[in-house]
């Protein structure tokens, strides 16, 4: 691996900043990696968590990527008609090594063209959609398909970090950055997934966010008409 391996992660306002930031910190470790932070210009990005991120290049100035990868978070919706987006991660992904997704993202790919007729992960609530863009969703924190990976929702970006960095520089140095980060996730309650949740749970949260699914089941459908 002497050549430098470029990594890029979208940004876009109202991103879920662990879906980046996670894969971030995991991914930055892998060999003549250069970790790109990508937004249309260089101004600081507001995350759904009230922070901001610097973007380190922009569409226009971001170089050829061995991996692509598109996280989640509210502004997703926005990037699912943002034709913009949209044609930076067509043409990023006709020559990357992988092209891959956290949470929600991967609605983002689905809404480009990227992944009809592939496997993919998403968070929980929004796995429904991606048949709308001829993917197959699975129920699984990672996701492999040829050459692409995605995770499930937020917390699943880790995982997903790991199982790339293997693919990248083997099994080895993934096991060693793991330990570097001292993950070894031992969650104070089990309660992390819908089905362990109970559907009591799952339907309490499920109303708490009922806005947020009606505006991504709308643009979840233009988008799937642009693509028709």
């Amino acid at each position: 691996m002497a050549d430098t391996v470029h990594i890029g992660i979208l940004l876009f306002p109202d991103v879920t900043q662990l879906d980046a930031t996670g894969p971030a910190q995991v991914l930055c470790r892998v060999p003549n990696a250069k970790l790109h932070m990508i937004w249309k210009t260089l101004d600081p990005v507001r995350t759904d968590s009230g922070f901001s991120i610097v973007p380190t290049t922009t569409f226009a100035d971001c170089p050829q990527l061995d991996v692509i990868c598109v996280p989640g978070g509210g502004g997703q919706v926005a990037l699912m008609t943002d034709e913009e987006t949209l044609a930076f991660l067509r043409k990023q992904a006709e020559s990357a090594r992988y092209v891959t997704s956290v949470c929600t993202g991967s609605l983002v790919l689905g809404a480009a063209g990227l992944l009809k007729g592939y496997k993919s992960a998403c968070h929980w609530t929004s796995r429904e959609f991606l048949p709308a863009f001829g993917a197959i969703p699975v129920a699984e924190r990672v996701v492999r398909d040829r050459n692409r990976i995605s995770g499930g929702g937020v917390t699943a970006g880790i995982d997903f970090g790991l199982t790339l960095v293997a693919e990248l520089a083997g099994e080895e140095v993934a096991k060693s950055i793991q330990l570097t980060l001292e993950y070894d996730p031992q969650p104070p309650f089990d309660s992390g997934s819908p089905e362990k949740a109970g559907p009591e749970r799952v339907q309490r949260l499920k109303e708490r966010i009922h806005a947020m699914l009606q505006k991504r089941v709308e643009a979840n459908q233009a988008a799937a008409a642009r693509l028709a």
